[in-house]
């Protein structure tokens, strides 16, 4: 089973259901609105003509399919590829669980592409282009063609819906956000239902809360027990679809000025390695280097120092004035100044010889 989707044949014939690189974006539409564009004569006239499931045995069914870069030829040609009935199906599968049989295979997934464009027309409110939504689901009908029973008695086209809708959600949660917004179960079920919900409410709304942009308690509570999730996740999560991509860093507008940006109020000027060993260096200074710079003075000096500057007080109390100091030691206020001046110079030498 496992050589089916690793054959390279396969893969590179299955082309519309990888995702190639250069796909042009399109906003989507319903079919009835897709006007039909004009299309090679060979596959003009392989559309227009009658074309059965026998006539497709014969030929390469895969050119039937144009590259999906052109949404509407491609919209169209999926449409016109025939249906199979219920016994074809099951032969096919059959074929292709027995024995690998690649063009079984691709007979599924052919005539089950326009269930993959019918689904994506679902999530177009989400803002990404179709044809990627349409890619991502035929990735999860190959996925479910791999691993379809037919003994189950079951439809592909019912075992392939939950495997294409799996795939486009995954493929929603990634990219509506450049930070994912949902990753337990009951975020996701919020993700894809809350908005939803909150139009039906506010459709159902009195004239006076229409104008409401959250919801309202009593809707909180009833969204709450309708998805059988918590009160506090409702709230979160219409947090997380009410915000937008912030860049961190500031754009620049079309007069040429950068925008206010987060990482200018987010910055820790406190965390910056060089502001770290800075502060702790003047830290230690202020401490233990404070005290061995006092021990290289003498009693008198150290005294007159602590006097004046480290027993003061921020309110500027404590501590003792030059007169009192030239009091007690009966030395003029000017001699004491001039002690305290060859101090700070022996501390300052002394601190410098310690850095």
């Amino acid at each position: 089973m496992y050589t089916f989707f690793m054959c390279a044949g396969f893969v590179e014939s299955i082309r519309v259901g990888w995702r190639p690189n250069n796909l042009d974006q399109h906003s989507g539409g319903e079919s009835a609105n897709i006007l039909e564009p004009e299309l090679d004569e060979p596959l003009q006239d392989a559309m227009n003509k009658t074309t059965t499931v026998t006539d497709l045995t014969v030929r390469n069914p895969w050119a039937l399919v144009p590259p999906i870069g052109n949404l509407d030829a491609y919209i169209s040609a999926v449409n016109r590829i025939p249906l199979l009935t219920p016994q074809e199906e099951v032969d096919f599968a059959r074929r292709l669980r027995a024995a690998g049989d690649l063009e079984a295979a691709g007979r599924l997934v052919l005539s089950h592409l326009r269930l993959v464009v019918s689904v994506s027309r679902q999530y177009l409110g989400y803002g990404l282009p179709q044809s990627d939504l349409i890619q991502e689901g035929n990735v999860g009908l190959m996925k479910a063609v791999k691993r379809f029973d037919p003994e189950q008695g079951v439809r592909l086209v019912s075992y392939a819906l939950h495997w294409i809708r799996a795939e486009i959600h995954e493929y929603i949660l990634k990219n509506w956000r450049m930070v994912k917004v949902a990753t337990t179960k009951a975020q996701r079920k919020l993700f894809f239902n809350l908005r939803s919900m909150k139009q039906g409410m506010k459709a159902d709304a009195l004239d006076g809360d229409t104008h409401r942009g959250t919801l309202s308690p009593s809707e909180v509570d009833t969204v709450a027990r309708t998805l059988n999730v918590k009160r506090e996740e409702v709230l979160e999560m219409e947090t997380r679809m009410s915000g937008g991509d912030v860049p961190l860093e500031p754009q620049t507008n079309d007069d040429g000025e950068e925008s206010f940006a987060p990482i200018a109020y987010l910055a820790d000027d406190a965390s910056e390695p060089t502001r770290v060993l800075e502060a702790r260096s003047r830290d230690q200074m202020a401490g233990e280097g404070i005290l061995r710079a006092l021990d290289v003075l003498d009693a008198r000096s150290r005294r007159i120092v602590e006097e004046r500057w480290l027993k003061v007080n921020d309110d500027s109390s404590g501590g003792m004035t030059l007169h009192e100091l030239a009091a007690e030691y009966g030395v003029s206020a000017e001699r004491i100044r001039q002690i305290e001046v060859a101090a700070m110079k022996k501390m300052r030498t002394a601190l410098e010889a310690q850095h």
